[in-house]
């Protein structure tokens, strides 16, 4: 059994180390031999990280992922039950620090009826913690949006200085839509209710940003 650990950041500004310490920590305390913990600094929506992508390709049947949280491993609650189903079929245990109920080992467990009540708890737990993470994410979004309206309607950007329309990382959370083919830049504009120009200002930033990815798709 190998054990590997996964933590993620939406941004470079985000620190890894709490999370890789947290790991570190825990693998420790059980005295687990922690082999490796892949990382990634990217938004939790898409599941294309190269890192995570790795850890999928390198990680077996029988071999344990510890992550701290949930929504380190994506922010997507359909996504993240996906990815949870996809390391369940293949064999891997997958153990989240705050669920204390992942952090069972079932198979100690010699009553049957017992191993499937934690089975069920486990899982009621984990499409709770999804949930609400993905509440909070839309929660937030919509406080941000607010805000700036609320300021707009009081006049108060010649006071504090025209802040920009939302945040980069938000906007590039959007933008993911149209470069999965989902949705086309028009739509967008609109959705986000963004003039011409400050939609395409926003939309060259994030081909500079992810140049790299683009030019190796070509």
């Amino acid at each position: 059994m190998a054990v590997y650990g996964y933590h993620r950041t939406s941004t470079k500004e985000q620190h890894l180390d709490r999370g890789i310490i947290e790991i570190q920590n825990f693998c420790r305390e059980h005295h687990l031999e922690l082999i490796d913990i892949f990382t990634d600094q990217m938004t939790g929506k898409k599941f294309d990280r190269p890192e995570y992508q790795f850890l999928k390709k390198r990680i077996c049947l029988g071999d344990m992922l510890i992550i701290t949280e949930l929504d380190r491993l994506g922010r997507n609650k359909l996504g993240i039950l996906k990815e949870l189903r996809y390391f369940q079929e293949k064999g891997v245990r997958v153990m989240v620090l705050e669920l204390p109920t992942t952090l069972i080992d079932l198979s100690k467990f010699s009553n049957e009826l017992a191993r499937m009540m934690i089975e069920t708890i486990n899982n009621m737990m984990i499409e709770l913690y999804v949930s609400m993470a993905d509440a909070e994410m839309k929660k937030k979004e919509k406080r941000q949006r607010e805000g700036y309206e609320t300021k707009h309607m009081r006049g108060e950007w010649d006071e504090i200085g025209r802040p920009a329309v939302m945040g980069w990382e938000l906007f590039y959370q959007y933008f993911e839509k149209v470069v999965a083919g989902e949705i086309t830049p028009t739509e967008l504009r609109r959705e986000l209710n963004m003039t011409h120009s400050t939609f395409y200002r926003y939309r060259n930033m994030y081909y500079k940003k992810y140049v790299k990815k683009f030019q190796s798709e070509d």
